[in-house]
């Protein structure tokens, strides 16, 4: 059920192009804040930035489909929210493609250098990867990704797709008042730092942090995409552009050789799945997280969440509780399935989440799970959709936001280190090896229902990931919430769970965070049960979705109302 507010209300809350409304839960009856969803039948955009979003519906609308409106809009994330993502760093995607009423995945993870070794680590002192500097430089598989999407479901000429984000960067455009915000904090650690070179050069114009407003450019990134798009991916990888990189990273003390770039494959993958109250929930298995969201529906499903209201002490534990037993799994197994056996199949069965679930006290919050036995381990994201029913669920990022502070000189984008996320100790299955792709916690996700296409989403936020999908899954499905009420609704996190770098947890059952939304009568409960109750801020991550009607043929968007979340159709 959704409420409009009064007029002098909806005038008050009006917000663009869309009304403010309350949903309300279909249980208790409480309201919360969120926007209209937006309708269309020819093709549907949403990322977070609503220049990107237009970006999108331009490819769409000049004949292209939805995977080449995803690799323009990823592009133009790269350079108008640097914060998140670009071109140093990963990318995950799946597409549902019309023609064979299939679902794809690709993994676009990059590997570590070939040449810099565990023992190096071990030699030099290092308790755990460095965040910052040229060590957790990783290849960015972010380029080679849009290829392989391009190549094998593309279709207009990738000179038109990236032309739009080519023009903004040499022309410039308007920093919204968050990316601003987050380009402060990034010049704060990175900006006019010896050790960090070339980033005040890139992203201070006149030496200075970025204002709300300010026309920003970046005419070295320009330069490097039409390298691109003239040369393809073999520009970035084996030609002028690697050599920079190659050349940069070493003079720095790192160990990314032209080689690693050079050799560097992307890999198509099977997407995985279960069956959530009659709906497919699909995610792409290890080295991502993603397999964590199916283990958790698994538990959930046990409970019977009609009784349970949205909110209630028992709906915010059980999640919670789920989180705990599924994050320790993750910490120990989920690693690069090149290197070490990931029991995939086992830990997302039924059977082993039946026995998982036993060990949920329904009552009492729970200090210390271990990790079950299965065998006898900053971000952007963006959906589009086009007019012949492709759809694509596309991840990206460069980790802890812009990234590892490395910016090769020229180029106009930093790299990304994803390689802090391995493990030092070398009996962990996400222990750092050469030529190895780290843990990653950036997750795709796409709901079919009786094999046909339903909901592609995505919630960014590191950590977050899996936690914040569930929630959409159970928003829409156990509560019956439409597409943006899902993501606006209040938000649970849970802190503290083991992790797979390494990250000592928090004692005593770590921490649950809640969003404003939730009454204080189920937090002093929650306090009861056992749990220790904080309240986040900017740490639930942002959301994207677009849901297709098949009876009506027709396309909803929704955005994140927590950043500058922008859906649009046509």
């Amino acid at each position: 059920m959704k409420i409009q507010l009064s007029l002098l209300a909806a005038a008050f809350y009006y917000l663009g192009a869309v009304a403010m409304t309350f949903g309300q839960d279909r249980i208790t009856g409480k309201l919360f804040a969120t926007r209209s969803e937006v309708i269309a039948s020819n093709g549907m955009v949403a990322t977070s930035h609503p220049l990107a979003t237009q970006i999108g519906l331009e490819i769409l609308k000049s004949g292209g489909n939805a995977i080449d409106a995803a690799i323009a809009a990823n592009a133009a994330l790269g350079l108008m929210e640097p914060t998140g993502c670009g071109i140093g760093g990963d990318l995950y995607a799946m597409v549902w493609d019309a023609k064979t009423q299939k679902l794809y995945g690709l993994n676009a993870s990059g590997r570590s250098p070939k040449s810099l070794t565990l023992d190096y680590f071990k030699k030099n002192g290092y308790q755990r990867i460095p965040s910052y500097g040229p060590l957790p430089v990783t290849v960015p598989g972010c380029v080679d990704g849009w290829f392989m999407l391009h190549n094998r479901f593309g279709r207009l000429k990738m000179e038109q797709i990236l032309a739009p984000t080519i023009e903004y960067a040499e022309k410039g455009f308007p920093v919204t008042e968050l990316i601003a915000y987050y380009m402060q904090r990034a010049a704060a650690l990175f900006g006019n730092n010896p050790k960090y070179p070339n980033f005040t050069e890139t992203y201070m114009p006149g030496g200075k942090p970025v204002q709300k407003g300010d026309v920003f450019k970046n005419p070295a990134l320009a330069n490097t995409l039409r390298k691109i798009a003239k040369g393809g991916r073999d520009a970035f990888y084996k030609g002028e552009i690697a050599q920079t990189i190659a050349k940069f990273i070493k003079e720095q003390g790192g160990f990314l050789s032209l080689e690693d770039l050079s050799t560097h494959t992307s890999e198509w993958v099977e997407p995985v799945s279960t069956n959530y109250r009659g709906y497919d929930v699909w995610e792409l298995p290890p080295n991502g997280q993603g397999i964590a969201v199916l283990q958790m529906l698994n538990i959930l499903e046990g409970f019977d969440f009609s009784q349970i209201p949205f909110g209630s002490p028992q709906h915010i534990h059980l999640i919670v509780e789920a989180k705990k037993l599924v994050y320790e799994d993750r910490a120990r197994y989920y690693a690069d399935p090149a290197f070490v056996k990931v029991p995939v199949q086992q830990l997302i069965s039924k059977e082993y989440a039946a026995q998982r679930r036993q060990l949920i006290d329904p009552r009492r919050a729970s200090y210390h799970f271990q990790a079950g036995e299965p065998l006898a381990q900053e971000t952007v994201y963006l959906a589009t959709a086009d007019k012949e029913g492709n759809m694509v669920s596309l991840i990206q990022s460069n980790y802890r936001g812009m990234g590892s502070g490395m910016v090769p000189p020229g180029l106009g984008f930093m790299l990304q280190d994803r390689g802090e996320l391995f493990h030092l100790d070398e009996n962990h299955a996400n222990v750092y090896a050469p030529g190895k792709r780290p843990f990653h916690t950036i997750i795709p996700a796409f709901i079919t229902k009786n094999g046909k296409p339903w909901v592609s989403f995505g919630v960014m936020g590191g950590d977050y990931q899996p936690i914040g999908h569930t929630l959409i899954v159970m928003n829409l499905i156990d509560y019956g919430m439409n597409l943006q009420e899902a993501g606006d609704a209040p938000r649970i996190d849970h802190l503290g769970s083991s992790d797979p770098t390494g990250e000592p947890r928090l004692p005593r059952g770590g921490q649950i965070t809640l969003e404003s939304g939730f009454s204080y009568e189920t937090i002093r409960e929650l306090m009861r049960m056992g749990h220790q109750v904080g309240f986040g801020y900017g740490g639930y991550g942002g959301y994207q979705a677009i849901m297709y009607d098949a009876e009506r043929k027709v396309y909803y968007g929704a955005s994140e109302s927590r950043k500058d979340g922008c859906a649009a159709g046509y």
